[in-house]
């Protein structure tokens, strides 16, 4: 395999040798971020990527440990949800994060993930996808990547915290039932994605991202260019909580990562990621 964009000799750019290998991600990886992905475990199969890196994370491992699978045999999503994990055609990778900032901040690196994996999918594509606020990645009204982060925490502390981010990278086709919620890199693009470089480099976007987050504490730095690619942004929404769903309209996020939303009476509210979920009133999102 040519190191140069993992194309076999012949040239064809849609004969794309698409092997996740610690080898290709290390190569990338090289020289593009300091502790992101710098402890890396690659796995043919594991029961879910979170998973294993929880239980790294319990034995020990550092800061910036990424787990990535080629298969998940019980990949998870929101709410206890399943993630259909295929082999050899998707990303799925959990990093591990040793913060030392208190644990409500800790929902606000979801978003952050989310940042980065646009820009990232932006850098090795050229696709201008969309965030759904809080956790997914959408192109054309349908679902590219979906995150999961989780927390482990002590008395006042975090013990560790696990972003799990899932992108539908080189499917062909869905099943008739998700065809109309769910698309792929390779079907947006017309050709190909490798995994491997697409993988460090939202590795290398994150660490860029998390370090300017532990800096100001919050989401101010970025939250202009957040809502700049909020699919939700201007849009109607229905909000489903504690409460009746109710309608309102999506203003954008503050700099603690909530959903501002103008209600039709005229007030305003903030909406808390992890109390409700937000769908569009047209479609999935």
């Amino acid at each position: 395999m040519s190191r140069s964009g993992g194309m076999k000799e012949t040239g064809d750019s849609a004969d794309v040798v698409d092997i996740v290998t610690k080898e290709n991600l290390e190569y990338y990886l090289a020289g593009n971020t300091k502790w992101a992905g710098q402890n890396l475990f690659v796995c043919e199969e594991t029961d879910s990527t979170n998973l294993q890196a929880k239980r790294l994370g319990e034995t020990g491992a550092p800061n910036g440990t990424l787990v990535i699978a080629d298969r998940q045999s019980a990949g998870r999503g929101r709410r206890g949800r399943g993630w259909d994990s295929p082999k050899r055609c998707n990303i799925y990778m959990s990093l591990l994060l040793r913060p030392d900032f208190v644990p409500d901040k800790a929902s606000m690196l979801t978003l952050v993930m989310a940042y980065s994996v646009q820009k990232a999918i932006y850098s090795c594509t050229g696709l201008d996808t969309r965030i759904k606020w809080p956790n997914d990645i959408v192109f054309n009204g349908k679902k590219l990547v979906g995150i999961l982060t989780e927390m482990s925490v002590g008395m006042n502390h975090i013990c560790h915290v696990i972003i799990g981010v899932g992108i539908n990278v080189n499917v062909e086709a869905f099943p008739g039932e998700i065809a109309d919620k769910a698309t792929s890199l390779q079907i947006e693009a017309g050709t190909k994605i490798e995994r491997n470089r697409l993988a460090a480099e939202v590795m290398k976007q994150f660490e860029q991202d998390y370090e300017s987050f532990v800096e100001t504490g919050n989401l101010s730095w970025m939250k202009q260019a957040y809502n700049d690619r909020l699919v939700n942004h201007g849009r109607e929404v229905v909000v489903h909580g504690e409460k009746e769903p109710y309608r309102a309209l999506a203003l954008g996020i503050n700099d603690m990562g909530e959903l501002c939303v103008r209600l039709n009476d005229g007030r305003e509210e903030a909406v808390f990621a992890g109390e409700v979920s937000v769908r569009g009133v047209y479609g999935y999102v």
